[in-house]
């Protein structure tokens, strides 16, 4: 009983620290108050300054497009490296992991300096100008998150009857007839957390971008802004920006959402298949 009582308040003593200041920030959102702490009465008028700040709009654009593209680039390469490392000999294999885990135990600050000088050396040596534009950021998010969607496509193909694909080919298909209606089927639930990961991990990150950003996007001209990066400019010169209140309540009603939608569509497959699995047995 003790330690029901003991694991159940360290759950809601996590739970609070964590969830709290999202709740806080959230309620403020409903204020327009340039501190958080002042309540000067409810009101919407943040969430009407929010689509007309510009500034933010553009930073936004920018985040949703650099975290979709290099998602789906790191979803193919991961999902294609992960199906070559499992059909590979159990050597290579070896070594692919062994490479795939660098990234994963490395520090970001480590990968972000690294891009950072072969971008520069690229630029000084190879390209005789300066490199560093919208390319070179995508070139960092998608090695940021390839390894992720490895680590996520690998156990679905552990899981997979290695059989079925072999009973394709010896049933006239060609390798890639059977890798998109036999393979790829079987492994899809693992491909679509490594994307969903890639697009967490390229929404929030901040150190990549501000490494190896240039201009260009919906920024133009000038580096590339990304709400990491505008909100810590922001931040240097004063409190969070107001705009920021409605626009973060918003991002988190969003992915709560899709969480929830996420979280029934996997409990219907699971009792479809259980319901099959019955008229079977």
């Amino acid at each position: 009983m003790v330690k029901k009582i003991l694991a159940y308040s360290y759950i809601y003593i996590i739970l609070f620290l964590m969830y709290v200041p999202i709740l806080v920030l959230i309620a403020f959102s409903f204020t327009n108050s340039t501190y958080i702490g002042e309540w000067n009465g409810l009101s919407f008028d943040l969430y009407v300054n929010l689509f007309k700040d510009t500034e933010i709009l553009v930073a936004l654009g920018n985040t949703i497009i650099i975290a979709l593209i290099s998602s789906v680039v790191s979803t193919c390469l991961g999902t294609l490296g992960a199906i070559g490392a499992y059909y590979s000999k159990k050597r290579s294999r070896a070594i692919v992991e062994n490479i795939n885990q660098i990234p994963v135990v490395n520090s970001e600050i480590v990968i972000a300096l690294s891009l950072t000088v072969m971008f520069v050396f690229l630029g000084n040596y190879i390209f005789k100008e300066n490199i560093f534009s919208f390319w070179t950021l995508l070139i960092g998010h998608v090695i940021l998150s390839v390894p992720f969607v490895y680590l996520n496509v690998k156990p679905k193909l552990s899981q997979m009857d290695p059989s079925l694909y072999e009973a394709a080919l010896d049933l006239g298909c060609s390798p890639r007839i059977a890798l998109r209606k036999v393979l790829v089927p079987q492994i899809t639930p693992g491909i679509v957390s490594g994307f969903m990961l890639s697009i967490t991990l390229s929404l929030d990150d901040f150190i990549v971008t501000a490494f190896t950003r240039g201009p260009g996007l919906l920024s133009g001209e000038a580096n590339i802004e990304t709400l990491s990066t505008l909100i810590q400019a922001k931040i240097k010169k004063g409190p969070i920006p107001m705009n920021m209140r409605p626009l973060t309540t918003i991002i988190f009603l969003v992915v709560l959402l899709a969480a929830i939608i996420v979280t029934i569509v996997k409990n219907k497959n699971k009792s479809k298949v259980k319901m099959r699995r019955g008229r079977v047995g």
